[in-house]
């Protein structure tokens, strides 16, 4: 869920600094980008070297770069990160935050930034317990801030109470948790199928297609972003899963991805069937590679097994099922009769009339059809932006 997520960790002053490195260190092990923001008086705490490298980003510190004079831009900070965790987060610092203070870069970028602020305390126990610490804080949980309440133990002045910084491994876990909220497809089961079927002819010789298994992945890679626990059934492909959650079962025939997708859907509540499946297979395989001479071959086929339309059948009504339809002529007919033949929820249409649509292409022109008839046109789009209006469209369905 961490993966290719933006996140700033604010440093302020305090001996808890040193557990910021642990911090980012779980961070980018998960997968996230990692910027750190100091402020002045935290480099007396721990060095920026080591968090430059542990972050594998320069550290920032104040809002010109000393060595070559670069600005660094709050305002791009703010907008660039998908979260902002402050740990530690010392008195001085949540009094700033509660009453708009803004004197040093990290200050100003959180009162630039548009996402979800994380704020974990660190500080003595009678500080914490001070009547304006305790307003600071309900203050900015107010504004819509998460506050990181700090354990309790022996504290760096020697007293013993509340006020030691949460551990690292208990950030991350309320960072996922407060993510997971934010994902509305958080531990949905989804099974996408993509990429072509290839009908042997002989032990040498197939019947494909030309699909590249782009729009498939690209939808994969989207719902597991979006917290979805996703099955990847793909035809035989170039390309490469990102999310390390994706489960991915690789399958050469229709027939193969016919049981595999039949056994994955028992447990699945959203199904999207983008792949382009022979309708047509050889009735017989050669065993041996069928030699070239001067006749005419002849070779008989007949239907693969209709995956889709299987699915049809067994789907309950807790479960989505999607598919898709590449037309060339009658577009909208063949569309709209595939969904009541197939009990379809939506299909998603494209057509090879559409420049920059269909296979083996970065870009893909839609159509969306719901079984009410109802159409969603599209503009053409990079598949990953597709993806994303595809799982927009599912959102509005399942929140109806």
């Amino acid at each position: 869920m961490l993966l290719n997520k933006n996140i700033i960790i604010g440093v302020t002053a305090g001996i808890a600094a040193y557990k910021s490195a642990y911090l980012v260190r779980l961070l980018i092990t998960a997968g996230a980008n990692v910027k750190v923001i100091m402020t002045p008086s935290a480099v007396n705490f721990i060095t920026p070297l080591t968090l430059s490298t542990l972050s594998k980003n320069p550290v920032l510190i104040q809002f010109q770069n000393d060595t070559n004079g670069q600005w660094n831009n709050h305002v791009e900070l703010g907008l660039w990160a998908d979260a902002i965790i402050i740990a530690p987060a010392s008195a001085n610092t949540i009094s700033k935050m509660a009453n708009g203070i803004c004197d040093n870069l990290l200050l100003a970028t959180y009162l630039s930034a548009r996402c979800k602020v994380y704020i974990a305390p660190a500080m003595d126990l009678d500080m914490y317990q001070h009547p304006a610490t305790i307003e600071n804080l309900k203050r900015l949980k107010s504004f819509g801030n998460s506050i990181i309440n700090p354990g309790t133990g022996e504290l760096a002045s020697g007293l013993f109470g509340e006020g030691r910084m949460a551990e690292p491994a208990e950030i991350k876990s309320h960072l996922l948790k407060s993510l997971s909220k934010q994902n509305y497809f958080y531990c949905k089961k989804v099974m996408v199928t993509a990429g072509p079927t290839y009908e042997a002819i002989d032990p040498v010789r197939f019947i494909g297609n030309h699909s590249s298994a782009k729009m498939g992945f690209a939808i994969a890679e989207e719902f597991a972003n979006q917290g979805a626990e996703v099955t990847l059934i793909c035809g035989p492909n170039a390309c490469k899963t990102i999310n390390p959650t994706i489960k991915r079962i690789d399958i050469t025939s229709a027939e193969e991805l016919y049981h595999a997708a039949i056994n994955v859907f028992k447990t699945t509540d959203i199904a999207i069937l983008s792949a382009a499946v022979a309708d047509y297979k050889p009735a017989t395989v050669a065993i041996k590679k069928i030699k070239k001479t001067s006749e005419t071959k002849s070779i008989e086929l007949v239907p693969t097994k209709d995956t889709l339309e299987a699915l049809g059948q067994l789907k309950k009504t807790n479960q989505l099922l999607i598919g898709f339809a590449l037309e060339t002529d009658n577009e909208l007919e063949n569309a709209k009769a595939k969904i009541k033949k197939k009990n379809l929820d939506f299909i998603v249409l494209n057509s090879l009339n559409d420049a920059g649509a269909g296979f083996k292409t970065d870009t893909n022109k839609i159509t969306i059809i719901n079984k009410n008839n109802k159409i969603i046109k599209f503009e053409l789009k990079s598949k990953v932006d597709v993806a994303k209006d595809i799982l927009d469209v599912i959102k509005k369905d399942l929140k109806a």
